[in-house]
């Protein structure tokens, strides 16, 4: 580099040429940020994404080689978030047009419900118990969106009827929807019940503190204290990748306590 006119540019290189460089190279290092940030978003890396947003494309250089690259991945190189469900999304699409079977309508709505399209998930399984009525898997699946569309009362008998036949469906997700819905239906003595039988067979965070503050309205403060208390232990000797599912919850079981021993 050399000075000219008090300014420092590269040999045979124009101030105007330097300018366009260095936009693109802006350009390229705001898109990496950009890239990194989002990517941090969906894996529930919040204090990456925030440091990300905050500061410079060098904290999302660092982001890229101590998490995104150490995560294991299905595919090499760059690609937008979402591509890949595009890509299924179309993929079913067609084969719903050439073959309409239901294992395709579940497969959609599966997507559609991780991207919170509820209302093109729910027309979907609603498709595929259409066509295989019998299906506990959909039965649950819509139940559970039915659950996020704030339609309690009728995901309660699909959810029940499932957990009926296969109390530990879905690792315990089902029987945890059918006592979300019998909360919102009013019916505490039944989502009491079913909250006491999931964190017996699991250690859900989510189940105990949900049982806890069942606890609390009936005054029952040491029962939901050792609940809260569970979440806070169990938190401690978890694996990583379980620590930050469940951190919110945990989070919340800490300011539940604190609240609890003032």
């Amino acid at each position: 580099m050399i000075a000219i006119s008090g300014e420092w540019v590269l040999p045979g290189w124009g101030g105007a040429a330097l300018a366009y460089f260095l936009s693109h190279v802006w350009l390229l290092v705001v898109a990496f940020q950009i890239w990194m940030l989002v990517d941090a978003i969906r894996r529930g890396e919040w204090v990456w994404a925030v440091l990300i947003f905050l500061f410079s494309g060098l904290t999302a250089l660092f982001y890229f080689f101590l998490v995104y690259r150490a995560a294991p991945r299905q595919a090499l190189g760059f690609e937008l978030p979402g591509a890949a469900d595009r890509r299924r999304i179309k993929e079913l699409q067609d084969q719903i047009h050439h073959l309409d079977k239901a294992y395709h309508h579940a497969q959609l709505a599966d997507i559609y419900l991780h991207q919170s399209k509820l209302d093109l998930a729910e027309t979907h399984y609603r498709a595929a118990l259409e066509r295989e009525p019998d299906d506990g898997d959909t039965r649950a699946h819509l139940g559970r969106c039915l659950l996020s569309r704030h339609k309690a009362a009728e995901a309660r008998p699909l959810l029940a009827q499932v957990v009926a036949d296969k109390p530990d469906h879905d690792y315990g997700y089902t029987m945890m929807a059918l006592a979300e819905a019998l909360g919102e239906l009013g019916d505490a003595e039944g989502a009491l019940a079913v909250w006491e039988h999931v964190v017996e067979n699991h250690s859900y965070a989510r189940a105990r503190i949900k049982l806890a503050e069942l606890l609390l309205a009936r005054n029952q403060t040491e029962r939901a204290r050792r609940e809260l208390e569970q979440v806070v232990a169990d938190d401690a000797h978890a694996p990583a990748f379980h620590r930050r599912q469940e951190r919110a919850w945990v989070r919340q079981a800490k300011q539940m306590l604190w609240r609890l021993n003032r």
